[in-house]
């Protein structure tokens, strides 16, 4: 992977397809969703539409704070081409696990039939993931959310690998900071070598922030989006200790990078605090939040 920047104490931002790829995504999703295509040809979600569409890819990733729901469409060049992106608060999910399963269906049944209306399709399969390593039957309950919302097939794959599916990192370690977990998966050769995880994401970073400056927790994170140069210094400690949970998850991979993936480090200059507490170099990506979600949907059949 090619970077502008390598090395501690650094932060290396990429300049690639994946970033081409994140960028448009998050275009798609700043307009309000769906794009250029959203509403434009009514048809199956098997077959070529009228519009010059491909086989429509979907992925829903339930997040701790929101749930996001990505359609892509490959097109006739076999690209992905984000077509719609949505997300909508859920707080359904703690530590990755389902805690609220009426709240998360109809949250997914909100975003999905949003995008059936808009885009013109029946969406029938979708892709969705799990933080690495939770226990069998909480994975299970994210398939059981989808099908409730009225997806017909559900592919289940773990939060690391669909990451891995946006950012094909060859030699590196892929770290997934959602908002309950710190998932790790260690790829040499483009093969997963390590898959692991750790409680500790961005809800605790939230709770770091809002106890030291006396606000409510759900005003946390707003403020950090609004003011990342003041609550950084504060966050420090959080950080820290996300630091500290990789370097326990990746022993003897201090050779490789750090690709961060998920929103709750996208703050500017957590990926300095991590590259210069573990002194390794780290990868930033813009628009990180949509890794993971672009990459459930590369998943999907």
């Amino acid at each position: 992977m090619t970077t502008l920047q390598a090395g501690p104490p650094g932060a290396a931002v990429p300049a690639t397809d994946t970033g081409r790829l994140l960028a448009a995504a998050a275009a798609v999703a700043a307009r309000g969703s769906g794009g250029s295509g959203a509403g434009a040809d009514a048809g199956s979600e098997d077959r070529d539409t009228p519009s010059g569409r491909g086989r429509l890819r979907v992925g829903v990733d339930l997040g701790t704070a929101s749930c996001v729901l990505v359609v892509l469409d490959a097109g006739p060049d076999g690209r992905d081409r984000p077509i719609w992106v949505d997300s909508h608060p859920s707080g359904a999910l703690r530590d990755g696990v389902v805690v609220d399963f009426a709240r998360a269906t109809a949250t997914v049944r909100r975003l999905k039939d949003a995008a059936e209306a808009a885009l013109g399709v029946e969406l029938r399969r979708t892709a969705t993931a799990y933080p690495p390593c939770i226990p069998v039957q909480d994975a299970r309950a994210c398939t059981y959310v989808c099908e409730s919302a009225g997806f017909d097939e559900v592919l289940l794959v773990d939060e690391v690998t669909a990451a891995q599916r946006t950012l094909e990192v060859r030699d590196g370690v892929v770290v997934d900071v959602g908002g309950g977990s710190t998932g790790v998966g260690v790829f040499r050769d483009g093969v997963l070598a390590g898959l692991d995880d750790r409680p500790g994401g961005g809800h605790h970073l939230d709770l770091v922030l809002a106890g030291a400056l006396g606000i409510a927790l759900e005003e946390a994170e707003p403020y950090k989006r609004a003011h990342p140069r003041e609550s950084l210094p504060v966050l420090v400690p959080g950080l820290q200790r996300i630091a500290e949970n990789i370097r326990a998850l990746t022993p003897g991979e201090e050779d490789l990078p750090l690709h961060l993936a998920g929103g709750a480090l996208m703050i500017a200059g957590a990926g300095d605090v991590l590259a210069k507490y573990l002194e390794r170099t780290v990868v930033t990506y813009p628009h990180a939040l949509l890794i993971t979600p672009i990459g459930i949907a590369r998943s999907a059949t």
